[in-house]
């Protein structure tokens, strides 16, 4: 399957936009929200949906990088993934994941070569305000988002005329190889969701994680279901938690005037 010229220059465009993103602090540059908008284009919102659904739950754990590190980012997988889902017929979503992964490896060192590209901005945007040279200091000033953009564009034209030659690389693949890149993609988003765990969760969160865990193993509920009862625990926690500090406020209030005599003057305690 090939595409035109324009779908390829809006999904460049597309692609600019949500790489953008990461520079504006907005969630476009989401696996999920990358796949919509280019199976809108392509034509195949449905595997585009599935595809990013998929990748997405890898990259709410990848998307975290510990320390100074920079974590795989969703573009390579979000571009090259949902291409590779639409136009090769008989891919598994799982397994194009996996052989998008390595893009998502290769855009950080993209990313640290735009910021090295840059370091002395700031020194010369100094310099421009000091000459009154705004127009200068402007351009300047947003050097590293432009860089951003012109390479987001260029990576989605790119992947979306190369359609033919990822197709060719696939197809050369041995079964054997897609069928271990589909269970190894299948285990992602498990790895994913467990960097998460292994941050967010706590001993007083883990009765909800077994019921969750109960609930879809041995009950077969649907995600939708499973879902829905999430967000009653979690309104319940929430109304819970603004009670308690209610009360907390109330007694320290209290405690407050305790300190106080009738004439309205602290006793010093």
């Amino acid at each position: 399957m090939t595409y035109s010229i324009v779908q390829a220059l809006l999904v460049g465009l597309w692609a600019a936009f949500c790489f953008a993103g990461q520079q504006w602090g907005i969630y476009t540059n989401r696996a999920l929200f990358i796949s919509f908008g280019i199976g809108l284009i392509l034509g195949d919102l449905q595997t585009a949906v599935v595809f990013g659904a998929t990748a997405e739950l890898a990259f709410m754990g990848f998307g975290v990088g510990p320390g100074g590190s920079t974590p795989p980012n969703p573009l390579g997988p979000g571009v090259v993934g949902t291409i590779m889902a639409i136009s090769i017929s008989g891919l598994k979503p799982a397994a194009a994941l996996s052989l998008s992964y390595p893009f998502a490896i290769l855009i950080p060192f993209v990313i640290t070569f735009i910021f090295s590209v840059n370091a002395n901005n700031l020194a010369w945007s100094r310099k421009a305000i000091e000459e009154g040279k705004y127009r200068r200091f402007h351009f300047l000033a947003n050097t590293t988002l432009l860089g951003f953009i012109l390479f987001a564009f260029c990576f989605g034209f790119a992947a979306t005329l190369s359609t033919s030659a990822l197709k060719v690389f696939v197809q050369a693949i041995p079964q054997w190889l897609i069928n271990g890149l589909t269970v190894a993609g299948g285990l992602l988003p498990a790895v994913g969701f467990a960097l998460i765990m292994s941050t967010m969760v706590k001993k007083e969160y883990i009765p909800a994680l077994i019921l969750g865990y109960v609930c879809v193993a041995y009950l077969k509920m649907p995600v939708i279901g499973l879902a829905f009862a999430g967000a009653v625990l979690a309104f319940n926690n929430y109304y819970n938690g603004r009670r308690a500090d209610k009360k907390d406020h109330g007694t320290n209030g209290n405690d407050d005037g305790s300190n106080q005599d009738e004439g309205g003057i602290e006793d010093g305690i």
